[in-house]
């Protein structure tokens, strides 16, 4: 009987946590690389607690694994490269996963292969974009840090003599995000493109299909989204986010990893972006992606008033039997992400006011 493969997981937030399900239910070995005990994954999988930044902690806990992957962008690369070096199959592979690691790294991809992306500079350059601009940190940015609004030399200035990427400021009608899947020898499927909702840099909100998008619009956002899995040389699953400007799509940022964009897919999709990572990175034929209703309404959980997040529970179930919640069992801080719900079906109307309730309700904007 041939054995089952184990997957190990640099990272151990509610990405890897949300891989457990699929995980056993494939019979694979899930192994996660913690920095805590505490870690949401580390509550409920097999977990190693070292140092993401050393090689030589990182290559130990990978040589139990058949195949390494990843949760977060914040592995440097000379670790990745380390992995490699020493015979581990990464998926996906250093090569790759810079492009969501380095903006500027991304902009010139783009830009080599005619991809639309806004108009882009290093700060080190001189400066050629008009004010307003973006201004965006090259590595590490995420949930709104790390990206500025500046209007003028003088707010340029402010940000000290770091190099950044600079972008044109667009007049975007809304913010899409396609996720995608493609494992080692070439196979893609994509679900549907799905609309993300922002307050100050972080997703409050995503409605699937995209409402705001034509059937036309839709396939090419797809389109674009298969594009670019194959000149990056994607192997998992990612998160091709856009913005929709005059009728046309503009890559921001790509995520290769599990996304807050696809959280929907867990109930809206036949096979949800966290098994089909698993599948993508393991080489297994991919998933049907078909949507098993006409909408999906997923909310992010912020934290909030309430710390207690298990006693809501008796309220929201009673009051909406189909709504599903996921918690990642973080502690709760003011803007932390520490859960999301998620509910589908034929009316988009009543699903944005049962999700929007039950977010409220759970963070304590409301009572009742």
């Amino acid at each position: 009987m041939a054995q089952f493969p184990t997957v190990g997981v640099i990272g151990a937030g509610q990405l890897a946590r949300m891989m457990i399900a699929p995980s056993i239910a494939l019979g694979v070995n899930l192994k996660v690389f913690a920095q805590a005990q505490d870690d949401s994954a580390a509550l409920n999988a097999d977990f190693v607690l070292g140092n993401y930044s050393r090689a030589d902690e990182v290559l130990a806990f990978a040589k139990n694994c058949d195949v390494v992957t990843f949760e977060h962008e914040l592995i440097p690369q000379s670790v990745i490269a380390e992995l490699e070096k020493n015979g581990i199959v990464v998926r996906p592979r250093g090569s790759s996963f810079i492009f969501s690691q380095n903006k500027a790294e991304l902009r010139k991809k783009l830009s080599e292969h005619n991809l639309p992306s806004p108009a882009w500079q290093l700060r080190s350059q001189p400066l050629e974009l008009d004010f307003p601009l973006i201004a965006k940190s090259i590595s590490g940015g995420y949930d709104g840090r790390g990206v500025w609004v500046i209007h003028n030399e003088g707010e340029l200035k402010e940000l000290g003599e770091s190099d950044f990427l600079l972008e044109e400021k667009l007049n975007f009608t809304s913010e899409i995000a396609v996720m995608v899947a493609r494992s080692p020898h070439g196979q893609i499927a994509t679900w549907p493109a799905t609309e993300t909702v922002q307050s100050e840099g972080i997703c409050i909100k995503t409605v699937t299909p995209a409402p705001s998008l034509t059937h036309e619009q839709h396939g090419l956002a797809q389109k674009l989204a298969i594009e670019i899995a194959d000149v990056v040389g994607l192997v998992g699953v990612m998160a091709v986010e856009m913005f929709l400007v005059d009728g046309s799509f503009v890559i921001n940022e790509l995520a290769m990893r599990p996304h807050n964009s696809g959280h929907w897919t867990i109930e809206g999709s036949t096979t949800s972006q966290f098994e089909q990572h698993l599948r993508a990175v393991l080489d297994l034929p991919l998933g049907d992606t078909a949507m098993r209703a006409p909408f999906a309404v997923m909310g992010n959980i912020l934290g909030g008033e309430k710390t207690d997040m298990y006693r809501p529970y008796l309220h929201l179930f009673a009051r909406t039997p189909h709504l599903k919640i996921h918690q990642y069992r973080k502690t709760v801080k003011p803007g932390r992400k520490v859960g999301h719900v998620t509910a589908i079906g034929n009316n988009l109307d009543s699903l944005h006011e049962e999700v929007q309730h039950a977010v409220d309700y759970m963070n304590g904007a409301i009572d009742e």
